[in-house]
């Protein structure tokens, strides 16, 4: 048997009218006036086939039947109220979760976050790592960095800057495994760090660079992060698949080098994401202004 539920607006009106007793505080409490209160008291009224309210010459009382109604749906209306404030506290106040991949969080974010400390002091950034695409009905995070083509089912994307990738290498691997004449292949004969997540980005540079015959027969030695394959590099075990964006410290200091210059540009890209059909908290929207606002900085700088 199907349940029978009233209008709720009528209902609605019902719970304010109960719990205030008096159709002026009600009208104000619902923006509405106090003709329109009755009018849609009177609705339920007919709906419901009860005398809800006893109108007096000084106003409205309710009735007994109007008593025991009031009784169990006042609370229904409290526990709607306080279910949903309990729901918009969890994604507005506390902590801003941020879903990110380890090499981005250790070679891009964490080294720009002290700016946004000190621009927000109240807000506290939480960082998960993770590699699967974020789902923000079962992860707890408010907002993620992912790796992909802008995308995603049910999220809003900003584009945050472009994978551009190239190999990169110490001055002194350079020095000593460069060939005569300064001739850059024989750096890609001794050994090629690979990292396991991203195993397809030396084959597509060298594809590129047309140099898949000088790199076919050279060992490679894997690694299950950049950010593990970047250190192997820098402690001259090989040379690596550089990602422009995260080696900004090394390649700037000098401690890596890009022998050959000849970066390569993909269509994937870096963005964040957020729910789309989730209300903006503030801590969301202040850290999304201070992302973008510094890869354009950046971004500027370097042209």
């Amino acid at each position: 048997m199907a349940r029978r539920i009233p209008p709720l607006n009528p209902l609605r009106v019902f719970e304010v009218v109960a719990r205030t007793q008096n159709l002026t505080l009600a009208a104000q409490e619902l923006h509405v006036s106090q003709s329109a209160v009755s009018r849609q008291i009177a609705t339920l009224e007919s709906y419901l086939g009860v005398e809800l309210f006893r109108r007096e010459r000084h106003g409205v009382t309710l009735t007994r039947a109007g008593q025991g109604y009031a009784a169990e749906i006042v609370p229904a209306f409290d526990a709607v109220a306080n279910a949903t404030a309990k729901l918009l506290r969890s994604t507005s106040q506390g902590a801003l979760r941020v879903r990110t991949y380890t090499t981005f969080a250790a070679k891009w974010l964490i080294p720009r976050l002290p700016d946004f400390q000190q621009q927000y002091p109240s807000i506290e950034v939480r960082i998960d790592n993770a590699t699967p695409d974020v789902d923000f009905d079962r992860d707890p995070a408010d907002v993620a960095i992912q790796f992909g083509d802008g995308r995603w089912a049910r999220m809003a994307a900003d584009h945050l800057f472009d994978d551009e990738i190239e190999p990169v290498c110490t001055p002194a691997y350079l020095d000593q495994h460069r060939g005569k004449r300064n001739k850059l292949e024989p750096l890609l004969q001794h050994r090629l760090l690979v990292s396991h997540y991203r195993r397809r980005d030396w084959d597509d540079w060298l594809a590129l660079a047309g140099l898949e015959a000088a790199a076919q027969r050279t060992e490679r030695m894997s690694f299950n992060s950049s950010v593990l394959t970047w250190q192997a590099a820098l402690d001259g075990l090989g040379i690596a698949i550089g990602q422009s964006a995260m080696l900004e410290a090394e390649l700037a200091s000098g401690r890596l080098v890009r022998p050959f210059a000849r970066p390569l540009r993909r269509e994937m890209a870096y963005y964040l994401v957020r729910p789309r059909t989730q209300r903006e908290s503030r801590k969301v929207g202040v850290f999304r202004d201070w992302l973008l606002d510094t890869v354009a900085r950046e971004a500027g700088r370097g042209d």
